[in-house]
Protein backbone atom coordinates (compact mmCIF):
# COMPACT_ATOMS: atom_id res chain seq x y z
CA UNK A 1 0.00 0.00 0.00
CA UNK A 2 1.52 3.21 -1.04
CA UNK A 3 2.39 5.71 1.89
CA UNK A 4 -0.22 8.48 2.04
CA UNK A 5 1.75 11.72 3.46
CA UNK A 6 3.88 12.57 6.17
CA UNK A 7 2.12 10.61 9.17
CA UNK A 8 2.43 7.51 7.65
CA UNK A 9 6.05 7.82 6.51
CA UNK A 10 6.85 8.32 10.27
CA UNK A 11 5.09 5.50 10.92
CA UNK A 12 6.99 3.43 8.38
CA UNK A 13 10.08 4.74 9.49
CA UNK A 14 9.01 3.77 13.39
CA UNK A 15 8.18 0.40 12.64
CA UNK A 16 11.92 -0.04 11.28
CA UNK A 17 13.54 1.53 13.98
CA UNK A 18 14.12 4.95 13.16
CA UNK A 19 13.19 8.47 13.90
CA UNK A 20 12.87 10.94 11.08
CA UNK A 21 14.00 14.67 10.63
CA UNK A 22 10.86 17.07 9.52
CA UNK A 23 12.75 18.26 6.20
CA UNK A 24 13.95 14.22 5.58
CA UNK A 25 9.97 13.48 6.04
CA UNK A 26 9.20 16.22 3.93
CA UNK A 27 11.28 15.10 0.61
CA UNK A 28 10.13 12.40 0.97
CA UNK A 29 6.22 13.03 0.96
CA UNK A 30 7.08 15.12 -2.30
CA UNK A 31 8.61 12.17 -4.17
CA UNK A 32 6.71 10.76 -7.66
CA UNK A 33 7.39 7.19 -5.80
CA UNK A 34 7.80 7.04 -2.15
CA UNK A 35 7.63 3.59 -1.64
CA UNK A 36 11.08 2.89 -3.79
CA UNK A 37 12.69 6.03 -2.67
CA UNK A 38 12.13 5.13 1.30
CA UNK A 39 13.04 1.61 0.52
CA UNK A 40 16.47 2.80 -1.21
CA UNK A 41 16.73 5.48 1.95
CA UNK A 42 16.81 2.17 4.37
CA UNK A 43 19.43 0.60 2.24
CA UNK A 44 21.60 3.51 2.20
CA UNK A 45 21.24 4.92 5.42
CA UNK A 46 24.13 4.36 8.04
CA UNK A 47 23.49 0.67 10.14
CA UNK A 48 24.75 2.64 13.41
CA UNK A 49 22.56 5.98 12.44
CA UNK A 50 19.05 6.45 14.63
CA UNK A 51 17.46 9.41 12.58
CA UNK A 52 16.63 9.55 8.99
CA UNK A 53 18.10 13.14 7.85
CA UNK A 54 17.41 14.96 4.63
CA UNK A 55 21.03 14.19 3.01
CA UNK A 56 19.86 10.28 3.88
CA UNK A 57 17.23 10.99 1.03
CA UNK A 58 19.24 13.38 -0.99
CA UNK A 59 22.07 10.43 -1.08
CA UNK A 60 19.21 7.90 -2.10
CA UNK A 61 17.90 10.26 -5.28
CA UNK A 62 21.09 10.28 -6.40
CA UNK A 63 21.67 6.48 -6.13
CA UNK A 64 18.42 5.56 -8.21
CA UNK A 65 19.11 8.32 -10.87
CA UNK A 66 18.00 11.42 -9.95
CA UNK A 67 19.02 14.73 -10.36
CA UNK A 68 19.41 15.58 -6.85
CA UNK A 69 22.93 16.20 -5.85
CA UNK A 70 24.30 13.74 -3.30
CA UNK A 71 24.89 16.07 0.21
CA UNK A 72 28.06 14.16 2.50
CA UNK A 73 26.27 12.57 5.06
CA UNK A 74 26.86 13.25 8.60
CA UNK A 75 28.88 12.20 11.27
CA UNK A 76 27.69 9.05 12.65
CA UNK A 77 26.63 8.16 16.25
CA UNK A 78 28.33 6.12 17.90
CA UNK A 79 26.30 4.77 21.23
CA UNK A 80 27.94 2.74 23.81
CA UNK A 81 25.63 0.82 25.88
CA UNK A 82 27.71 -0.70 27.96
CA UNK A 83 28.49 0.01 31.27
CA UNK A 84 31.01 3.09 31.42
CA UNK A 85 33.39 4.12 34.45
CA UNK A 86 34.05 7.38 32.61
CA UNK A 87 37.48 6.37 32.54
CA UNK A 88 38.03 6.98 28.67
CA UNK A 89 38.60 10.43 27.08
CA UNK A 90 35.26 11.51 25.24
CA UNK A 91 35.99 13.31 21.66
CA UNK A 92 34.86 16.70 21.91
CA UNK A 93 32.80 18.99 19.80
CA UNK A 94 32.32 23.02 19.27
CA UNK A 95 29.22 24.71 18.87
CA UNK A 96 27.05 23.53 16.10
CA UNK A 97 26.04 25.77 12.73
CA UNK A 98 22.68 24.21 12.07
CA UNK A 99 19.86 25.59 14.50
CA UNK A 100 18.24 22.73 16.89
CA UNK A 101 16.16 19.97 14.93
CA UNK A 102 12.31 20.88 15.68
CA UNK A 103 11.38 17.42 16.95
CA UNK A 104 7.85 18.40 18.39
CA UNK A 105 4.81 16.86 16.67
CA UNK A 106 6.99 13.43 15.72
CA UNK A 107 6.93 12.16 19.75
CA UNK A 108 4.37 9.51 18.74
CA UNK A 109 7.31 8.18 16.39
CA UNK A 110 8.54 6.89 19.46
CA UNK A 111 5.99 4.47 20.18
CA UNK A 112 7.09 5.16 23.89
CA UNK A 113 4.95 3.10 26.29
CA UNK A 114 3.66 5.72 28.49
CA UNK A 115 0.80 4.96 30.81
CA UNK A 116 0.36 8.34 33.34
CA UNK A 117 -1.34 5.95 35.79
CA UNK A 118 1.88 4.08 36.73
CA UNK A 119 4.13 7.60 37.29
CA UNK A 120 4.52 8.95 40.75
CA UNK A 121 6.87 11.61 41.07
CA UNK A 122 7.60 13.48 44.58
CA UNK A 123 10.17 16.10 46.11
CA UNK A 124 11.35 16.55 49.42
CA UNK A 125 13.74 18.90 50.72
CA UNK A 126 13.20 21.35 48.44
CA UNK A 127 13.46 24.88 50.37
CA UNK A 128 12.37 27.17 48.03
CA UNK A 129 10.55 29.83 49.10
CA UNK A 130 11.60 28.78 52.49
CA UNK A 131 14.96 30.77 53.07
CA UNK A 132 14.93 32.30 56.72
CA UNK A 133 18.24 33.20 56.79
CA UNK A 134 19.61 36.82 57.76
CA UNK A 135 23.00 36.14 57.81
CA UNK A 136 23.41 37.32 61.60
CA UNK A 137 25.72 35.47 64.46
CA UNK A 138 22.48 33.18 65.82
CA UNK A 139 21.86 31.92 62.32
CA UNK A 140 24.76 30.12 62.10
CA UNK A 141 24.69 28.68 65.61
CA UNK A 142 21.11 27.03 65.48
CA UNK A 143 21.89 25.80 61.37
CA UNK A 144 25.16 24.11 63.25
CA UNK A 145 23.10 23.11 66.16
CA UNK A 146 20.20 21.70 63.72
CA UNK A 147 23.19 19.72 61.85
CA UNK A 148 24.67 17.73 65.36
CA UNK A 149 21.22 17.09 66.18
CA UNK A 150 20.28 15.32 63.33
CA UNK A 151 23.71 13.55 62.45
CA UNK A 152 24.31 13.23 66.09
CA UNK A 153 21.17 11.75 66.52
CA UNK A 154 22.95 8.58 64.05
CA UNK A 155 26.03 8.45 66.32
CA UNK A 156 24.43 8.36 69.76
CA UNK A 157 23.39 4.81 69.47
CA UNK A 158 26.58 3.19 68.79
CA UNK A 159 28.63 5.12 72.36
CA UNK A 160 27.90 5.61 75.56
CA UNK A 161 28.36 9.17 75.09
CA UNK A 162 28.68 12.54 77.14
CA UNK A 163 28.97 16.29 76.43
CA UNK A 164 32.43 17.13 76.55
CA UNK A 165 32.14 19.31 79.52
CA UNK A 166 30.88 15.89 81.55
CA UNK A 167 33.96 14.46 79.98
CA UNK A 168 36.53 17.00 81.47
CA UNK A 169 35.02 16.53 84.93
CA UNK A 170 35.50 12.71 84.75
CA UNK A 171 39.00 10.79 86.10
CA UNK A 172 41.58 10.19 84.36
CA UNK A 173 42.06 6.15 83.37
CA UNK A 174 37.83 5.78 82.45
CA UNK A 175 36.42 5.07 79.50
CA UNK A 176 34.95 8.22 77.44
CA UNK A 177 33.15 8.83 74.64
CA UNK A 178 31.75 11.69 72.44
CA UNK A 179 29.58 12.67 69.39
CA UNK A 180 30.13 16.15 68.45
CA UNK A 181 31.53 18.46 65.23
CA UNK A 182 35.28 17.96 63.96
CA UNK A 183 36.90 21.13 65.21
CA UNK A 184 40.09 20.99 64.55
CA UNK A 185 42.47 18.15 62.61
CA UNK A 186 46.53 18.70 63.55
CA UNK A 187 49.11 16.30 63.73
CA UNK A 188 51.42 16.12 66.44
CA UNK A 189 55.55 16.05 67.24
CA UNK A 190 55.52 12.06 67.38
CA UNK A 191 53.18 11.83 64.18
CA UNK A 192 50.22 10.82 66.24
CA UNK A 193 46.73 13.05 65.21
CA UNK A 194 44.88 15.21 67.44
CA UNK A 195 41.51 15.40 66.71
CA UNK A 196 39.38 18.40 68.52
CA UNK A 197 35.71 17.74 68.92
CA UNK A 198 32.93 20.19 69.71
CA UNK A 199 29.77 19.55 71.11
CA UNK A 200 26.71 22.76 72.72
CA UNK A 201 28.89 22.24 75.48
CA UNK A 202 32.56 23.23 74.39
CA UNK A 203 35.07 20.90 73.01
CA UNK A 204 37.42 18.04 74.05
CA UNK A 205 40.56 16.87 72.52
CA UNK A 206 41.42 12.99 71.37
CA UNK A 207 44.42 11.31 70.10
CA UNK A 208 44.29 9.22 67.46
CA UNK A 209 47.79 7.33 67.89
CA UNK A 210 49.89 6.78 64.44
CA UNK A 211 49.94 2.81 65.17
CA UNK A 212 46.40 2.17 65.28
CA UNK A 213 44.31 0.10 62.70
CA UNK A 214 41.83 3.24 61.88
CA UNK A 215 44.65 6.35 61.65
CA UNK A 216 44.20 5.92 57.79
CA UNK A 217 40.10 7.39 58.80
CA UNK A 218 42.05 10.75 60.03
CA UNK A 219 42.93 12.27 56.27
CA UNK A 220 39.35 11.65 55.07
CA UNK A 221 37.84 13.68 57.94
CA UNK A 222 36.75 17.32 56.91
CA UNK A 223 36.11 19.96 59.38
CA UNK A 224 32.65 20.30 60.61
CA UNK A 225 31.44 16.63 60.24
CA UNK A 226 29.71 15.16 62.65
CA UNK A 227 31.85 11.84 64.35
CA UNK A 228 31.79 9.68 67.12
CA UNK A 229 34.54 9.03 69.07
CA UNK A 230 35.39 6.37 72.17
CA UNK A 231 38.34 5.45 74.15
CA UNK A 232 40.29 6.13 77.63
CA UNK A 233 41.26 9.41 79.15
CA UNK A 234 44.92 9.67 80.04
CA UNK A 235 46.05 9.83 83.45
CA UNK A 236 45.12 13.60 84.16
CA UNK A 237 42.12 13.07 81.90
CA UNK A 238 42.81 16.16 79.58
CA UNK A 239 42.67 14.27 76.10
CA UNK A 240 40.91 11.10 75.24
CA UNK A 241 42.99 7.96 73.03
CA UNK A 242 40.57 6.91 70.69
CA UNK A 243 39.94 3.19 70.39
CA UNK A 244 37.43 3.52 67.89
CA UNK A 245 35.97 5.88 65.27
CA UNK A 246 32.21 6.33 63.51
CA UNK A 247 30.84 8.10 61.04
CA UNK A 248 27.08 8.82 60.70
CA UNK A 249 27.38 6.32 57.25
CA UNK A 250 25.56 4.44 55.40
CA UNK A 251 24.11 1.43 56.96
CA UNK A 252 26.34 -1.89 54.90
CA UNK A 253 22.97 -3.65 55.09
CA UNK A 254 21.39 -0.82 52.94
CA UNK A 255 18.10 -2.25 50.77
CA UNK A 256 17.63 0.52 48.30
CA UNK A 257 13.93 0.40 46.34
CA UNK A 258 13.05 -0.24 42.86
CA UNK A 259 10.29 0.31 40.63
CA UNK A 260 7.47 -2.05 40.14
CA UNK A 261 8.04 -2.37 36.11
CA UNK A 262 10.82 -1.81 33.47
CA UNK A 263 11.19 2.08 33.50
CA UNK A 264 14.30 4.68 33.11
CA UNK A 265 15.50 7.90 33.53
CA UNK A 266 18.31 9.93 31.98
CA UNK A 267 20.28 11.35 34.66
CA UNK A 268 22.64 15.09 32.78
CA UNK A 269 23.89 17.71 33.89
CA UNK A 270 26.05 20.73 33.29
CA UNK A 271 24.38 21.60 29.66
CA UNK A 272 25.96 25.46 29.79
CA UNK A 273 23.90 26.55 26.96
CA UNK A 274 25.76 30.04 26.23
CA UNK A 275 29.46 28.81 26.22
CA UNK A 276 31.38 28.50 22.82
CA UNK A 277 31.53 25.01 23.56
CA UNK A 278 28.12 24.03 24.34
CA UNK A 279 28.33 21.09 22.66
CA UNK A 280 25.05 21.33 20.31
CA UNK A 281 25.77 18.46 17.53
CA UNK A 282 25.64 16.18 20.61
CA UNK A 283 22.86 17.94 22.06
CA UNK A 284 20.62 17.22 18.87
CA UNK A 285 21.88 13.21 18.68
CA UNK A 286 20.83 13.08 22.19
CA UNK A 287 17.19 14.63 22.05
CA UNK A 288 16.89 12.57 18.25
CA UNK A 289 17.61 9.37 20.37
CA UNK A 290 14.94 9.90 22.87
CA UNK A 291 12.62 9.98 20.17
CA UNK A 292 13.81 6.49 19.60
CA UNK A 293 12.10 2.69 20.00
CA UNK A 294 15.63 2.73 21.99
CA UNK A 295 14.72 5.38 24.63
CA UNK A 296 10.96 4.19 25.10
CA UNK A 297 11.02 3.15 28.52
CA UNK A 298 13.39 6.73 29.28
CA UNK A 299 10.14 8.59 30.84
CA UNK A 300 12.21 10.73 33.27
CA UNK A 301 14.78 13.15 33.12
CA UNK A 302 16.98 14.69 35.60
CA UNK A 303 19.08 17.46 35.52
CA UNK A 304 21.51 18.31 37.89
CA UNK A 305 22.30 22.25 38.12
CA UNK A 306 23.92 24.28 35.06
CA UNK A 307 21.58 24.56 32.20
CA UNK A 308 23.25 27.86 31.28
CA UNK A 309 26.99 29.13 31.18
CA UNK A 310 26.29 32.13 33.04
CA UNK A 311 28.07 35.66 33.06
CA UNK A 312 30.85 36.67 35.53
CA UNK A 313 30.99 33.15 37.09
CA UNK A 314 34.85 33.29 36.48
CA UNK A 315 37.69 35.75 34.85
CA UNK A 316 37.57 36.57 31.49
CA UNK A 317 34.38 34.50 30.95
CA UNK A 318 32.42 37.16 28.16
CA UNK A 319 35.33 36.10 26.14
CA UNK A 320 34.24 32.45 26.14
CA UNK A 321 30.53 33.21 25.73
CA UNK A 322 28.11 32.62 22.58
CA UNK A 323 25.50 34.84 23.78
CA UNK A 324 26.57 37.40 26.34
CA UNK A 325 22.71 37.88 28.04
CA UNK A 326 21.87 35.76 30.89
CA UNK A 327 18.22 36.04 30.17
CA UNK A 328 19.14 34.99 26.16
CA UNK A 329 21.23 31.85 27.24
CA UNK A 330 17.97 30.63 29.41
CA UNK A 331 15.59 31.12 26.50
CA UNK A 332 18.26 29.20 24.14
CA UNK A 333 18.24 26.29 26.87
CA UNK A 334 14.38 26.43 26.94
CA UNK A 335 14.26 25.88 23.29
CA UNK A 336 16.98 22.92 23.46
CA UNK A 337 14.89 21.50 26.08
CA UNK A 338 11.58 21.39 23.53
CA UNK A 339 13.59 18.76 21.36
CA UNK A 340 13.70 16.34 23.91
CA UNK A 341 9.76 14.47 23.75
CA UNK A 342 7.20 16.09 25.34
CA UNK A 343 5.95 13.40 27.48
CA UNK A 344 9.18 12.91 29.64
CA UNK A 345 8.63 13.79 33.41
CA UNK A 346 11.94 16.48 33.79
CA UNK A 347 13.01 17.96 37.04
CA UNK A 348 15.75 20.29 37.08
CA UNK A 349 17.91 21.92 40.33
CA UNK A 350 20.28 25.00 39.71
CA UNK A 351 24.21 24.81 39.81
CA UNK A 352 26.79 27.73 40.25
CA UNK A 353 26.50 28.83 37.21
CA UNK A 354 22.76 29.59 36.66
CA UNK A 355 21.42 32.45 38.12
CA UNK A 356 20.20 31.98 41.70
CA UNK A 357 22.42 32.80 44.75
CA UNK A 358 25.77 31.02 44.94
CA UNK A 359 25.50 29.75 48.77
CA UNK A 360 24.14 26.58 49.20
CA UNK A 361 21.26 25.02 49.64
CA UNK A 362 20.31 27.04 46.69
CA UNK A 363 16.54 27.96 46.05
CA UNK A 364 14.98 27.26 42.47
CA UNK A 365 14.78 29.65 40.21
CA UNK A 366 13.00 32.67 40.10
CA UNK A 367 9.50 33.26 38.29
CA UNK A 368 10.87 35.08 35.45
CA UNK A 369 13.23 32.05 34.65
CA UNK A 370 10.44 29.67 35.49
CA UNK A 371 8.28 31.34 32.95
CA UNK A 372 11.75 31.50 30.25
CA UNK A 373 12.07 27.39 31.08
CA UNK A 374 8.84 26.25 30.63
CA UNK A 375 8.91 23.52 28.12
CA UNK A 376 7.49 20.49 28.59
CA UNK A 377 6.41 22.18 32.32
CA UNK A 378 9.46 20.88 33.77
CA UNK A 379 9.62 20.65 37.82
CA UNK A 380 12.17 23.03 39.29
CA UNK A 381 13.18 22.62 42.72
CA UNK A 382 16.56 23.70 45.41
CA UNK A 383 19.73 22.27 44.71
CA UNK A 384 19.39 19.65 46.72
CA UNK A 385 16.39 18.13 46.68
CA UNK A 386 15.55 14.85 46.69
CA UNK A 387 12.98 13.54 44.03
CA UNK A 388 11.29 9.81 44.70
CA UNK A 389 10.56 8.02 41.04
CA UNK A 390 8.07 5.00 41.78
CA UNK A 391 9.23 4.27 44.81
CA UNK A 392 13.23 5.30 44.11
CA UNK A 393 14.67 8.19 45.47
CA UNK A 394 17.22 9.79 43.91
CA UNK A 395 19.04 12.79 45.97
CA UNK A 396 19.99 15.35 43.41
CA UNK A 397 23.03 17.95 43.94
CA UNK A 398 24.53 19.93 41.80
CA UNK A 399 28.13 19.36 43.11
CA UNK A 400 30.23 21.98 44.42
CA UNK A 401 31.53 20.52 47.36
CA UNK A 402 33.32 17.85 45.24
CA UNK A 403 35.80 20.32 44.59
CA UNK A 404 36.79 20.60 48.64
CA UNK A 405 36.70 16.55 49.41
CA UNK A 406 38.93 16.11 45.94
CA UNK A 407 41.29 18.98 47.07
CA UNK A 408 41.11 18.07 50.58
CA UNK A 409 41.01 14.15 50.28
CA UNK A 410 44.02 11.80 49.31
CA UNK A 411 43.69 10.90 45.84
CA UNK A 412 43.18 7.30 46.48
CA UNK A 413 40.23 8.74 48.00
CA UNK A 414 38.29 11.00 46.12
CA UNK A 415 39.83 12.42 42.76
CA UNK A 416 38.51 14.22 39.48
CA UNK A 417 38.90 11.17 37.81
CA UNK A 418 36.59 8.76 39.77
CA UNK A 419 34.49 11.42 40.88
CA UNK A 420 31.51 8.82 42.05
CA UNK A 421 34.52 8.24 45.03
CA UNK A 422 34.35 11.82 46.13
CA UNK A 423 30.48 11.64 46.59
CA UNK A 424 30.57 8.33 48.40
CA UNK A 425 32.66 10.50 50.87
CA UNK A 426 29.68 12.76 51.63
CA UNK A 427 27.53 9.57 51.75
CA UNK A 428 29.37 8.57 54.61
CA UNK A 429 29.43 11.74 56.33
CA UNK A 430 25.49 12.10 55.40
CA UNK A 431 26.81 15.53 54.46
CA UNK A 432 26.31 17.58 51.32
CA UNK A 433 28.95 19.77 52.00
CA UNK A 434 30.40 19.35 55.70
CA UNK A 435 33.03 22.12 55.40
CA UNK A 436 32.48 25.18 56.35
CA UNK A 437 34.55 28.21 55.31
CA UNK A 438 36.22 26.61 52.61
CA UNK A 439 35.32 27.02 48.72
CA UNK A 440 31.53 25.83 48.87
CA UNK A 441 29.47 29.38 50.28
CA UNK A 442 26.94 27.87 52.66
CA UNK A 443 23.90 30.05 53.78
CA UNK A 444 23.01 29.39 57.54
CA UNK A 445 18.98 28.42 57.36
CA UNK A 446 16.78 27.38 60.33
CA UNK A 447 17.93 23.30 59.54
CA UNK A 448 20.64 22.68 57.72
CA UNK A 449 18.98 21.87 54.44
CA UNK A 450 22.18 19.74 53.47
CA UNK A 451 21.70 17.00 55.71
CA UNK A 452 21.27 13.32 54.37
CA UNK A 453 18.63 12.29 57.06
CA UNK A 454 17.33 9.53 54.73
CA UNK A 455 19.47 7.42 52.69
CA UNK A 456 18.70 7.95 48.67
CA UNK A 457 18.28 5.00 46.89
CA UNK A 458 20.43 7.10 43.60
CA UNK A 459 22.96 9.78 44.80
CA UNK A 460 23.21 11.94 41.30
CA UNK A 461 25.65 14.83 41.03
CA UNK A 462 27.39 16.97 38.40
CA UNK A 463 29.66 20.12 38.50
CA UNK A 464 32.96 18.20 38.20
CA UNK A 465 32.19 17.63 34.15
CA UNK A 466 33.79 14.05 34.59
CA UNK A 467 31.39 10.64 34.46
CA UNK A 468 31.94 8.39 36.74
CA UNK A 469 29.59 5.80 38.82
CA UNK A 470 29.51 3.21 41.35
CA UNK A 471 27.53 1.56 44.47
CA UNK A 472 28.31 2.87 47.90
CA UNK A 473 26.67 0.24 50.52
CA UNK A 474 24.11 -0.37 47.67
CA UNK A 475 23.42 3.25 47.06
CA UNK A 476 23.90 4.41 43.11
CA UNK A 477 26.14 7.10 42.88
CA UNK A 478 26.52 9.12 39.62
CA UNK A 479 27.97 12.20 38.35
CA UNK A 480 26.81 12.89 35.00
CA UNK A 481 29.77 14.70 33.07
CA UNK A 482 28.36 17.86 30.95
CA UNK A 483 27.89 18.85 27.59
CA UNK A 484 30.77 21.55 27.19
CA UNK A 485 33.71 21.22 25.60
CA UNK A 486 36.94 21.76 26.92
CA UNK A 487 37.15 25.69 27.48
CA UNK A 488 39.86 27.75 27.80
CA UNK A 489 39.57 27.85 31.70
CA UNK A 490 39.33 24.13 32.00
CA UNK A 491 42.49 24.04 30.20
CA UNK A 492 44.14 26.38 32.97
CA UNK A 493 42.99 24.34 35.76
CA UNK A 494 43.67 20.98 34.08
CA UNK A 495 40.13 19.91 33.56
CA UNK A 496 39.74 17.53 30.49
CA UNK A 497 35.28 17.36 30.28
CA UNK A 498 33.71 13.95 29.96
CA UNK A 499 31.32 15.96 27.44
CA UNK A 500 28.43 14.31 25.21
CA UNK A 501 27.20 11.35 27.40
CA UNK A 502 23.91 10.45 29.10
CA UNK A 503 23.47 7.83 32.16
CA UNK A 504 20.72 6.05 31.80
CA UNK A 505 19.04 4.16 35.05
CA UNK A 506 17.24 0.90 35.35
CA UNK A 507 14.60 2.46 37.99
CA UNK A 508 13.80 -1.50 38.28
CA UNK A 509 17.22 -2.98 38.50
CA UNK A 510 19.44 0.24 39.26
CA UNK A 511 21.84 -0.98 36.31
CA UNK A 512 23.47 1.95 34.52
CA UNK A 513 24.47 2.38 30.88
CA UNK A 514 25.97 5.06 29.47
CA UNK A 515 24.85 6.56 25.98
CA UNK A 516 27.55 8.64 23.93
CA UNK A 517 26.27 11.22 21.96
CA UNK A 518 29.87 12.98 21.29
Amino acid sequence: MPLEGPVRIVSELTSRGYNAEREAVTRLAAADDRDELLERVLEEVPDDALVVRAEHVDAALAAIGSSSPTVAQPPDLSTDSSVSTGTETPSSGGQGTNPPVETEGYTESADRSVDPQKRSLEITGDMTGESTGTGEYEDFVAVFRDRLDRLGSKLRGRVNHRPATAIQDMSGGNEAAMVGLVNDVRSTASGHWLIELEDATGTFPWLVMKDREYVDLVDELLCDEALAMAGTLSDDAGIGFVDSMYFPDVPRTYEPSTADRHVQAALISDVHVGSDEFMADAWNRFADWLHTEAARHVEYLLIAGDMVEGVGVYPDQDEELEIVDIYEQYEAFNERLKQVPDDLEIVMIPGNHDAVRLAEPQPGFDEELRRIMSAHDPRIVSNPSTVTIEGVSVLMYHGVSLDEVIAELPEAKASYDDPHKAMYQLLKKRHIAPQFGGHTRLAPEEEDYLVIDEVPDVFHTGHVHKLGFGKYHNVLAINSGCWQAQTDFQKSVNIDPDSGYAPIVDLDTLDVTVQKFS
